[in-house]
C-alpha cells in the first residue's frame, strides 16, 4: 500500500522501522492513512505532534477556536506568535514544519449534528482531543454509526482518562448515558488543568491511535485507563457494553436523525 519510502523517509522513520513488528509496509500504510483529531487544545495538540511525527499521511483537525495566551500552559503545537490566529492554521503549520510528508486537512468549525457526519467522513480513526460533553457525544454516535474506531481521552485538574471505543465493543454512551446536567458539570467555564496531564494522555491517545492503523499489540478496548498525575497512579477498569445502550446495544438505532440531540443528547426509543 503506498508509494515507496525514498531514502529521506527511511532516514525519518529509522527508529520506528527497526522495531520487529513494524516494516516498510507498515510504515507505507501508515503514510496512507488518515486520522481525525477533534480538538485542538491540551490533548489535540499532543496527538497531533505524535501522529505527524510518525508518518500519518492526513492529519484532520476540528476546532473552531482561536488561540488565547491561556492556552499555551498546554496547549504545545500553538506559540505566542499564534495568538489570535485560528487553532486549525497553528495547527497545520506546526505540522508542516515538523514532517512534510504530512498532509493537514484543516476545518475550522463547530461540531453540531448538521456537521458531525462529514466532518467524519473518510478517516479511519477519530480521535478525541474534545473538552466538553456536546461535542463528544456527537462525535462517538458519528463514529459509531460509521463503524470507525474513536480514541477517547478527558483530563481534569490533576486526572486524565482514556480508552478505545471500537465496532462491536462498548461505546462512549455504554461509558455515560447520556450528558450530564448543565448546572452540575457546566460546559462552558474553564477548569484547572495540570499542564503535563494532556500530554500524557494525548500521547497514550497518539499510541492507541497507530496501534489501531497498524493492526498492532492489544488495543486499550473494553477498558477504561485512569491516571492521576497527583501519586502517579494507573488505574485499568473493565468497560462492558451495555445490553440496552441505544447506540450499539441489542435495539440499536441505525441514524443519527434519532438522537434528540436538543434534550441532553438523548436517543429516543
Amino acid at each position: 500500500m503506498g508509494q515507496p519510502l525514498d531514502s529521506g523517509q527511511f532516514d525519518r522513520y529509522s527508529r520506528q522501522l527497526m522495531i520487529d513488528s513494524i516494516a516498510e509496509s507498515d510504515q507505507r500504510s501508515l503514510l496512507s492513512s488518515r486520522v481525525l483529531v477533534a480538538g485542538a487544545g491540551g490533548l489535540g495538540s499532543s496527538v497531533i505532534q505524535y501522529l505527524a511525527a510518525a508518518g500519518v499521511g492526513t492529519i484532520g483537525v476540528v476546532d473552531d477556536g482561536r488561540v488565547k495566551r491561556s492556552n499555551l500552559q498546554r496547549q504545545v503545537v500553538h506559540t505566542v506568535d499564534d495568538i489570535g490566529e485560528p487553532k486549525v492554521e497553528s495547527a497545520a503549520r506546526f505540522v508542516d514544519a515538523r514532517n512534510p510528508d504530512v498532509t493537514v486537512e484543516t476545518h475550522a468549525t463547530r461540531i453540531t449534528p448538521d456537521t458531525v457526519t462529514s466532518l467524519l467522513e473518510g478517516y479511519d480513526v477519530i480521535v478525541d482531543g474534545l473538552d466538553n460533553f456536546a461535542a463528544r457525544f456527537l462525535v462517538n454516535d458519528a463514529a459509531r454509526l460509521a463503524a470507525v474506531p474513536f480514541v477517547h481521552g478527558a483530563v481534569y485538574e490533576l486526572e486524565g482518562q482514556l480508552t478505545v471505543f471500537r465496532p462491536g465493543g462498548p461505546c462512549y454512551r455504554c461509558l455515560l448515558p447520556a450528558a450530564p446536567d448543565e448546572e452540575t458539570v457546566p460546559s462552558d467555564e474553564p477548569m484547572g488543568i495540570f499542564p503535563s496531564v494532556p500530554g500524557t494522555i494525548g500521547t497514550l491517545q497518539a499510541t492507541e491511535a497507530l496501534k489501531c492503523l497498524l493492526d498492532l499489540g492489544e488495543l486499550l478496548d473494553g477498558e477504561l485507563l485512569r491516571y492521576d498525575a497527583a501519586d502517579a497512579t494507573v488505574i485499568r477498569t473493565p468497560l462492558e457494553s451495555n445490553p440496552d445502550c441505544p447506540l450499539c446495544g441489542s435495539d440499536k438505532i441505525d441514524d443519527m436523525d434519532d438522537i434528540d440531540y436538543g434534550n441532553r443528547y438523548r436517543i429516543e426509543s
